[in-house]
């Protein structure tokens, strides 16, 4: 697919170059830089003139010196729940055009709970949760065990290890106290869903978003007790653990899936590429759980990727469609 425009284009990203502090997920949203010379091959390759920045302090004096005149962004920012905003920010602030959500979307979609709670405004249905605060752990209202906890603002599995289903609130209290010393930050608990679980990509923008079929994330054996978790390891360790399958066997939940997907995405304003999971509770109700805006991009390990190729979009298609939709913006 080629793509039409003759500025200088940047792709900016966070690069995992192993040199983090030892913490086992510390850089887990950084691109390797093996997926970004794939996303810039692709680039080049739809007929852009790319060259790779790392979205550091010294980003603005370099977009300067390179006479970027369009960004595709894949970086996830460094610090705080607006982190994926930090970019977009920056670039409407020097005028930049990018691909991708603008910062607005990013920070909320971010923060889980914030993101659940405004779903919910739009009639999509999701698991019971609740936000709780360090040093809050005892004032957890009641809820239906087993629950399942997570960073709320965090993405790529960071903080959803191989103990994150809790039986009793004792078992909560725990939980909760070693992932604040841990993460710094609010715990969202959910009510723990048994169902089969989903993930549903989105290409383009407004009225011209093409949905992907729902792709099943299918679990070889229990990953965690009785229980099947999309944690960390399991992600980092995927093949070992699940195969995907799209479209699956569940036509009626598939389209709730879809179309509760681009409810979603239009409510919230995103643009370009997102990708939207679900999972069914113990009755076969699709629920939301998260949207992610900024998804990965690496070639035969991300999600988005393989749900594009489950409907014949190749690689170099996807990264080419996904430019497209943004430099489209351009010439309105």
């Amino acid at each position: 697919m080629a793509v039409s425009f003759e500025g200088k284009t940047a792709l900016v990203a966070n690069i995992d170059h192993g040199d983090g502090t030892g913490v086992i997920d510390e850089e887990a949203e950084f691109d390797s830089p093996e997926t970004v010379e794939a996303i810039a091959a692709s680039l080049r390759k739809s007929g852009l003139d790319v060259t790779v920045i790392e979205a550091g302090r010294d980003l603005p004096e370099k977009l300067k010196a390179e006479d970027i005149r369009f960004v595709f962004n894949i970086a996830e920012g460094r610090g705080g729940r607006d982190r994926e905003a930090q970019v977009p920010a920056l670039l409407s602030l020097l005028d930049i055009p990018y691909s991708g959500s603008d910062a607005l979307v990013m920070s909320l979609t971010l923060d889980k709970a914030m993101c659940k709670r405004f779903a919910m405004s739009f009639g999509v249905r999701t698991s019971p949760f609740c936000l709780v605060s360090p040093g809050h752990e005892n004032d957890i209202p009641e809820m239906d065990y087993p629950v399942i906890v997570k960073p709320n603002a965090e993405g790529s599995g960071k903080g959803i290890s191989e103990d994150c289903i809790a039986q009793d609130r004792d078992e909560l209290t725990a939980m909760l106290k070693r992932l604040f010393a841990d993460y710094k930050q609010d715990m969202l608990v959910e009510t723990f869903l048994s169902g089969r679980e989903f993930t549903v990509g989105l290409l383009g923008t407004g009225d011209d978003v093409q949905v992907f079929p729902p792709m099943e994330i299918v679990y070889e054996h229990p990953t965690q007790g009785d229980y099947c978790v999309y944690s960390y390891k399991i992600k980092k360790e995927f093949r070992k653990h699940v195969h995907y399958e799209c479209p699956s066997d569940i036509p009626e939940a598939l389209t709730e899936m879809t179309e509760a997907a681009r409810t979603i995405f239009n409510a919230l304003g995103c643009r370009d590429l997102a990708r939207v999971d679900f999972r069914m509770d113990k009755d076969g109700c699709p629920c939301f759980l998260e949207i992610n805006p900024l998804p990965g991009l690496a070639p035969n390990y991300s999600d988005f990727p393989m749900a594009a190729e489950a409907v014949g979009l190749s690689y170099d298609d996807l990264i080419a469609a996904v430019a497209e939709s943004a430099l489209s913006r351009i010439e309105k």
